[in-house]
């Protein structure tokens, strides 16, 4: 694996602190005797699975305190969603996000700025729908669902109401 990559130019930023894919998604390769070779999964998971599945494979018990899972199945062929509903990210006070479903929504709390992204049709994240009013209920859905994301990982941040 790697750490998350840097935007280089992407929405018009340099670093990687930010929520768009291209910063947020590191690499994931898991090679060994029992790993089929050029196998793929394109399953969202979390960096802190590689230690549950660690202890998997070497015969270890995964402690119930670990929030994370091991991916031993997807290796083993046996599953091939998501351990997870949803996934959750953040940045210091300044960016939130959940990505549920095929949709992304970002939030800024500071500024109040909300980005809402159909993965599935944009995956390079360049349509914004926040400002369609179509679009109005699934934002106040994911946005409640990022409320009980942040509170289930103890983040304290409060977000300001949606409107």
């Amino acid at each position: 694996t790697a750490d998350h990559g840097l935007a280089v130019g992407n929405h018009g930023l340099l670093g990687k602190q930010n929520m768009y894919d291209h910063s947020l998604r590191s690499p994931l390769i898991i090679a060994g005797p029992d790993v089929p070779k050029g196998k793929r999964v394109e399953a969202p998971v979390y960096l802190q699975d590689v230690m549950a599945t660690a202890l998997d494979c070497a015969g270890g018990t995964v402690p119930d305190w670990v929030e994370f899972h091991s991916l031993r199945s997807f290796i083993e062929g046996t599953r091939r969603e998501s351990h997870y509903s949803a996934m959750y990210g953040a940045y210091m006070d300044l960016q939130r996000m959940i990505r549920s479903d095929d949709y992304k929504l970002i939030v800024y709390p500071k500024s109040g700025v909300v980005k809402l992204f159909h993965l599935a049709e944009d995956p390079r994240e360049l349509h914004d729908l926040a400002s369609d009013p179509g679009q109005r209920s699934r934002i106040h859905d994911l946005y409640r669902e990022l409320q009980d994301m942040m509170s289930a990982m103890g983040d304290t941040l409060q977000l300001p109401p949606f409107s």
